[in-house]
């Protein structure tokens, strides 16, 4: 019975096994890719990385404007408020649309020699968590001058990364997977981060979205980071924590979903590139 029982396994389990030592092998391309993706970020600027700092206090400046003109007047919390949401969605925004490319631009390398595809999704979530990294450092600038000291529940902020980025890692490889046969995705999506920057709380207080619509604000992943983030870094609160736990642990369930899903499936991507 457990000999039969073992062979029925052995199928799925070896072919992803495999999968899994296949990446693990191409770790020195996957650094490669992370850390040419960081420099083709700041190649050819006259600032270099100091972008890294300098883009989202820029991006602040500017959606601060975007709220003077509707508001009419700047509250004394606007700017830390929109410094911590503007952070966290850049580094979801950017990991869902790089991420819908990932796959077809590198078209002429996959068709040439055999690389497990997964690779290039998970490049683009570590480059932009890097570079979300980077804009935490401004976002503790902004707080520290806006008179906002950290609090012991800011030792929660390494469960909140770790569940966003294994959140962003689900979404980047259903995105990169689904593009490479539907090219058009790619655009809808650079829509879609717009529709969702001004219809959750990231420039704007829940409160100012219409009741009809706080259900979408409600059960949407992207405001429960918001939130927890705010609460860890300006209001001294816990971020939700068995939210973000939940969140991490099914972003992880279904990481592992998608990989055995790669492992029997992504040879159909050569024949669509």
């Amino acid at each position: 019975m457990s000999h039969a029982l073992h062979r029925r396994r052995t199928p799925i389990v070896n072919p992803v096994r495999q999968y899994l030592a296949d990446l693990w092998r191409r770790k020195d391309l996957l650094l490669y890719l992370v850390t040419s993706g960081l420099k083709a970020d700041t190649r050819n600027t006259l600032l270099g990385y100091f972008w890294w700092l300098l883009d989202p206090f820029l991006m602040v400046v500017v959606f601060l404007f975007v709220r003077i003109v509707f508001m009419g007047r700047m509250q004394p919390g606007d700017i830390p408020f929109l410094a911590v949401g503007l952070v966290v969605f850049q580094f979801f925004s950017k990991s869902l649309t790089i991420s819908s490319n990932a796959i077809a631009s590198k078209a002429g390398l996959i068709t040439q020699v055999y690389l497990p595809k997964a690779i290039f999704p998970f490049s683009v979530v570590l480059t932009q968590l890097i570079n979300f990294l980077f804009g935490l450092v401004t976002v503790a600038i902004v707080l520290l001058v806006s008179g906002i000291r950290p609090t012991v529940h800011l030792a929660w902020l390494p469960l909140i990364i770790v569940a966003q980025t294994l959140f962003h890692l689900v979404i980047s490889l259903l995105v990169a997977y689904a593009t490479s046969f539907v090219r058009d995705l790619g655009n809808i999506l650079g829509y879609l981060t717009m529709i969702l920057r001004f219809s959750t709380p990231v420039i704007w207080e829940s409160e100012r979205i219409p009741a009809r619509y706080r259900w979408f604000v409600d059960t949407n992943p992207v405001t429960w980071l918001l939130n927890a983030y705010r609460n860890v870094l300006m209001y001294g609160r816990p971020p939700g924590v068995r939210l973000m736990v939940a969140l991490g642990s099914v972003s992880l369930v279904l990481t592992l979903v998608l990989l055995v899903h790669y492992t029997y499936n992504e040879h159909r991507i050569i024949k669509v590139l």
